[in-house]
């Protein structure tokens, strides 16, 4: 059975950072491109970063400078390391895997997802 599980979520101030982390389990996940989304509420969910096969990154514009993602290979999955948060990054954050190296912005191309995690950013 194929999994992804985020944790480090939490209620952070504006200007604070965290760390989610992704697990993955049922497929060796260093051979996939990966990436974050977030989703708030009435909104579709949207791109973070990502990274592929060759560990190279990519980002949202409004994430860019501020976000990084990287891969962990000891919990076979991915890092997004954020800082500089604003109120407005507050959503549900989730982990995804695609099952190719090459890179997507777009949600319907990743075939597993995690179940998410909560980021709220205070002001």
């Amino acid at each position: 059975q194929v999994q992804l599980v985020e944790s480090g979520g939490g209620l952070v101030q504006a200007g604070g950072s965290l760390r989610l982390s992704c697990a993955g389990s049922g497929r060796t996940f260093s051979s996939y491109a990966m990436g974050w989304f977030r989703q708030a509420p009435g909104k579709e969910r949207e791109f973070v970063a990502g990274t592929m096969w060759s560990h190279r990154t990519y980002y949202a514009d409004s994430v860019k400078g501020r976000f990084t993602i990287s891969r962990d290979n000891a919990k076979n999955g991915v890092i997004l390391q954020m800082n500089s948060l604003k109120p407005e990054d507050s959503a549900v954050y989730y982990c995804a895997a695609r099952g190719t190296v090459g890179a997507s912005y777009r949600a319907r191309d990743y075939d597993y997802w995690g179940q998410g995690t909560q980021v709220t950013v205070s002001s």
